[in-house]
This record gives structure tokens, sequence and C-alpha cells, in this order.
């Protein structure tokens, strides 16, 4: 391995698990923040966050749908039970577009 590897403590859930974050330029993939097909761990650095925010919408997501809220809530329900956190990063990151009065929101391309 190159590069330092640095392991910080993550609480959650009522307990505190350990997560590394590797500082070597060479990205990690994206399962490694998944167990069981569930994510464990969004995470805090913005360019590994916007990683994984990519694949979420690219896998969970069709380019030429409009999903009500809801259905954007089931969908994200299927790997991390804070649906509303996800899809706000979503949103933030222009992953997803929601129209103006939230009814509506969209896969960006």
């Amino acid at each position: 391995m190159t590069g330092k590897t640095r392991c910080r403590a993550v609480a959650g859930c009522g307990r505190v698990r350990v997560v590394s974050d590797n500082s070597s330029s060479t990205p990690q993939p994206v399962a490694d923040l998944f167990s069981g097909g569930r994510l464990t761990v969004v995470p805090r650095r913005a360019a590994r966050r916007e990683q994984l925010l990519t694949h979420l919408a690219q896998t969970l997501f069709e380019t030429e749908r409009s999903y009500t809220e809801p259905e954007v809530n089931d969908v994200l329900r299927t790997v991390h039970e804070d649906s509303s956190a996800l899809r706000r990063y979503l949103v933030e990151a222009g992953k997803l577009s929601r129209t103006r009065d939230g009814s509506s929101y969209r896969r960006a391309c």
C-alpha cells in the first residue's frame, strides 16, 4: 500500500467504528462503503462523498424518468435508512435536479 493510512473513530447508531482514511491518490472503490448491499457510512471528505453520490445517481435512478419525493425516498432507503440526507446531498451535488416546488426529481446528466 502506498501513502499513509489514518484511522478515525466514527460514531453512529450507538456504536463506534474505525474507518481508515487512505490519503494516497489512488481512489478507493465505492464498494468499500457498502456491506451486504447497504451503505455503511456516508463519507465526510467531499471528494469521496462526490464519488459515492455519482455512483448512487447512476445506479439507482434512470436518466429519462421523473420521480416523486416518496419514490426518491423509497429508492434511497434500499441502501440507507437516512433517505432525506442522501436526497439532500444528491440535489446539492447536482446529481438530482428538483422542481422549484419539490414535487418532482430527475437524475441530472
